[in-house]
């Protein structure tokens, strides 16, 4: 199983929020770059980034710093937040990105989702975030009547190869993570999936590798101790062997 640290990025610096609230934010490092290169440092051959202040309101404003994430060498990085046309897709992946992740725009226009796939293949993705089993989206401020696991299968049936589900009452709540949600979905063949929200303990890490999920995220629980990277990356390395 391949496995995502998460740097969310607002303001430049990286933050964490706690189930989706902007206003439950803290702030833990100023330098994306920095942590990148120390998740580089334990071994870490991904990176999960989200643009929060793209993913709120589609501006551009993150835009540098995830463009000098993309200078550091040995790391396929895959990018969310505020992309909603074309031409943002193409942007990232000309800096570099690996794979660009559509949320908002994947439910309010989902042309651009068949027309994405259809340009750039397995280089698209889709977040999808749950709240009560209902899609969110713009930043998770707003739940749609979008059943997820249906939008998934959908997704799927369209040419999606990747999905990124969050479970956003999990997320940022260290807590644990949405195992019943990810067996569920695990059964949607033909679809890569990423668990993402709440990871928080190792028995996680192998439970999620033992159901045959593709990727997960770990993101608070890197950055308040409760996980070390590079025993769960060792952890992923050999449920996956």
């Amino acid at each position: 199983m391949e496995l995502f640290p998460a740097i969310d990025i607002r303001g430049a610096k990286v933050v964490r929020l706690t189930k989706g609230d902007y206003d439950v934010m803290k702030v833990y490092r100023d330098s994306p770059i920095e942590v990148a290169n120390e998740f580089l440092t334990a071994g870490a051959k991904n990176l999960h980034v989200v643009d929060l202040d793209g993913a709120r309101d589609g501006s551009l404003a993150n835009f540098d710093a995830i463009k000098e994430l993309c200078s550091v060498k040995g790391l396929f990085i895959e990018v969310g937040g505020g992309i909603r046309n074309m031409e943002r897709i193409e942007a990232y992946l000309k800096l570099g990105v690996g794979r660009v992740i559509l949320g908002t725009a994947a439910v309010k226009n989902y042309s651009l989702v068949t027309a994405a796939v259809k340009e750039f293949g397995d280089a698209v993705a889709v977040g999808v975030d749950a709240k009560d089993g209902m899609v969110a989206v713009s930043g998770w401020e707003e739940v749609t009547t979008l059943p997820s696991f249906e939008f998934c299968e959908k997704l799927c049936c369209d040419g999606v190869k990747t999905v990124i589900y969050t479970d956003i009452s999990k997320d940022g709540a260290l807590s644990g993570t949405n195992l019943d949600a990810y067996k569920r979905l695990s059964q949607i063949k033909g679809l890569d999936i990423v668990a993402s929200g709440g990871i928080t303990f190792e028995e996680e890490i192998k439970a999620l590798c033992d159901m045959g999920i593709y990727g997960a995220i770990l993101g608070k629980a890197l950055y308040e101790g409760r996980l070390d990277l590079k025993r769960a990356l060792e952890i992923a390395k050999e449920k996956t062997l």
